[in-house]
């Protein structure tokens, strides 16, 4: 079965603008797209939390989706890195809904559910830390595994 949203016609642009309308919606003090290239390829935020202010980054991975729309052979047309990035943008928005719809039945806070994209004071998000430190691996996962 191929990949959510892979025949999706919309464009970035227009998707990111969805996405960032249901963050403010929903409680976030700022919202931006981040470009590179002159292309959206992700979503900052900042969201007030029980421990001040936050910010996190959302990347829309259009080039981890051309990957998988090639695996999966979907037709050849749909396989460009302009269909990528409109995928990817819908797969995020679906994504950021479902985990808004969350929060708002109670179930999480979105610092919970957005933790491991929260940026840390060197501007890497928590993931990203945590991925390119030894010491953070080692903070995270409660000491070290011999």
């Amino acid at each position: 079965m191929p990949i959510l949203n892979y025949t999706t016609s919309i464009t970035a642009i227009k998707t990111a603008g969805e996405v960032q309308t249901r963050l403010a919606k929903h409680g976030a003090l700022s919202v931006s797209t981040i470009y590179g290239d002159g292309q959206p390829i992700g979503i900052a935020f900042t969201v007030e939390t029980q421990f001040g202010p936050r910010d996190f980054q959302l990347p829309a991975n259009a080039a981890g989706v051309q990957a998988t729309l090639k695996r999966q052979k979907v037709s050849r047309s749909l396989q460009t890195p302009e269909q990528a990035q409109r995928v990817a943008w819908r797969i995020l928005k679906d994504w950021v809904e479902a985990q808004l719809a969350i929060i708002e039945a109670g179930m999480v806070t979105l610092d919970e559910v957005m933790l491991p994209y929260m940026v840390t004071a060197t501007g890497l998000t928590l993931t990203q830390a945590y991925q390119s430190s030894a010491p953070m691996r080692l903070a995270l996962e409660g000491g070290s595994h011999a």
